[in-house]
């Protein structure tokens, strides 16, 4: 199965139009409480990044993002960010890991997790 049939299957969501601009106060525990798993938006811009929300619950398929980094943080629940070839990193409350431009990797969650994600303005969530 294809990532993007894979992604029809889970009903995945991305948002990337940005939510807030600048000088716009965003109400994090709303937006998280706002949406079903999976789900992925844009809340704002940062000089050349975007800070993302995601809700997740399940697998997400793996994909890689070959220039660029990305940054998770989990708000609320837990994820195991499986990485090829390595073990599987727990990331629970308040915990955060990068993921290295260019690994094979996929988030999954086994149960409503809320992430925020720090990312290049340019990256495609569902991987290059």
């Amino acid at each position: 199965m294809t990532n993007a049939e894979q992604l029809a299957s889970i009903h995945y969501v991305v948002e990337q139009g940005v939510k807030y601009g600048p000088g716009e106060l965003i109400d994090i525990l709303s937006e998280m409480h706002a949406h079903k798993p999976w789900f992925n938006e844009t809340l704002c811009p940062v000089n050349d990044a975007v800070i993302r929300l995601g809700v997740f619950e399940g697998e997400f398929p793996f994909h890689q993002h070959v220039d660029q980094d990305e940054f998770f943080l989990v708000l609320d629940g837990e994820i195991y960010m499986d990485v090829q070839d390595c073990e599987p990193v727990l990331l629970k409350q308040f915990q955060g890991f990068t993921v290295p431009k260019g690994t094979v990797h996929r988030p999954r969650s086994p149960k409503r997790s809320a992430v925020l994600m720090v990312e290049s303005a340019g990256i495609v969530p569902t991987g290059d």
